[in-house]
């Protein structure tokens, strides 16, 4: 079993390469990353630093993407209406890398990036973070709470010693707000939920991967779950895991995904460990690009999440309509 992390380590050792004793997760944010951007000249191109949220409320989707892969910024806003099917967004690539502002540590400090017709900044708050996002046609302002018991899942994924990622994957984190879309203003109401993902790490060129997530209440619980496959494997080390009422449950072993490569919009299933869970997708937000050495391709799957989790120590969990996503990605970068 990979173990559990409990003290501040350092991410890396002092010649940029990965320190053994950060391998593992944690419930806190507890990997101290402010050594990654001291790095050795020839690991150029391969540090990739982001802060990924998304809102869900029973309206809309809100994500917000502030990134930099080293040789690029890379930024998205994305706004979707469940009722209609329209979508609102943005996504800028800036060569070389600049205009963007991301800190060391997760809460450290603003994380900000700017690009022709978008604007992003995460700025923590005392007991949470403030998310504000504009782009021509939309615009949104959310307040994220974060209860100061509540357990995140955080993971250092080692490939090699020059080669590793850190993680934290933040669920089910009650959010509020505005939202305006082409001059109309939606609230962002009691039953809305964050989603949070935190990077920081030394990637390989070619990698594909899978997360899931999705958050609410089912039962009178509040229930998030956090699943991740394929670039974890034969690494030792897993992001999985299932939130209880703010109490994550980790699952360390890789799950087995289940889905049609053909068609997105079939059931995606994840099962293992104690858990069968299903997602019934209602959007997939496609997008690609080929600039030759560079690539990417992503299916991000949006759905309803349902069944059923037995934690070794404890009672089973039945959990129904969480509203989440699956999502499939192949990137050269």
């Amino acid at each position: 079993m990979l173990r559990e992390l409990t003290e501040l380590v350092s991410l890396t050792r002092a010649d940029g390469r990965l320190n053994p004793d950060a391998i593992g997760w944690a419930r806190r944010p507890v990997v101290d990353c402010s050594g990654l951007v001291r790095r050795p000249h020839r690991t150029w191109g391969r540090t990739k630093r982001w802060e990924y949220w998304n809102v869900i409320t029973p309206a809309h989707i809100l994500a917000l993407t502030v990134s930099s892969i080293d040789y690029a910024a890379v930024h998205e806003v994305w706004v979707y209406d469940r009722a209609t099917g329209e979508e609102w967004g943005r996504a800028a690539t800036v060569l070389p890398s600049r205009g963007v502002r991301l800190p060391a540590n997760l809460g450290a400090g603003a994380a900000s990036g700017r690009a022709k017709d978008l604007e992003v900044e995460v700025r923590p708050l005392a007991s949470g973070t403030r998310l504000t996002a504009r782009i021509p046609e939309a615009s949104f302002e959310v307040t994220v709470a974060r209860p100061a018991d509540q357990d995140c899942l955080a993971v250092v994924v080692p490939w090699s010693d020059r080669r590793f990622q850190y993680t934290v994957k933040d669920v089910a984190l009650p959010a509020s707000g505005t939202l305006t879309v082409r001059g109309r203003e939606y609230e962002v109401p009691e039953g809305s939920w964050a989603v949070l993902d935190h990077g920081r790490g030394r990637w390989p060129y070619d990698v594909h991967w899978n997360w899931a997530a999705a958050s609410g209440v089912s039962g009178g619980r509040v229930i998030g779950l956090q699943f991740g496959g394929k670039w974890t494997e034969g690494t030792g080390s897993t992001e999985n895991g299932v939130f209880v009422d703010g109490r994550l449950h980790k699952i360390g072993e890789e799950l087995a995904w289940s889905y049609d490569l053909a068609d997105w919009r079939r059931p995606w299933r994840v099962t293992g460990s104690g858990l069968d869970a299903t997602l019934q997708p209602f959007h997939d937000k496609r997008s690609a690009s080929n600039l030759g050495v560079v690539s990417s391709r992503t299916d991000q799957c949006f759905g309803t999440w349902s069944g059923t989790f037995t934690p070794p120590d404890g009672e089973a969990v039945e959990f129904d309509g969480l509203v989440g996503w699956a999502e499939d990605v192949h990137n050269r970068w």
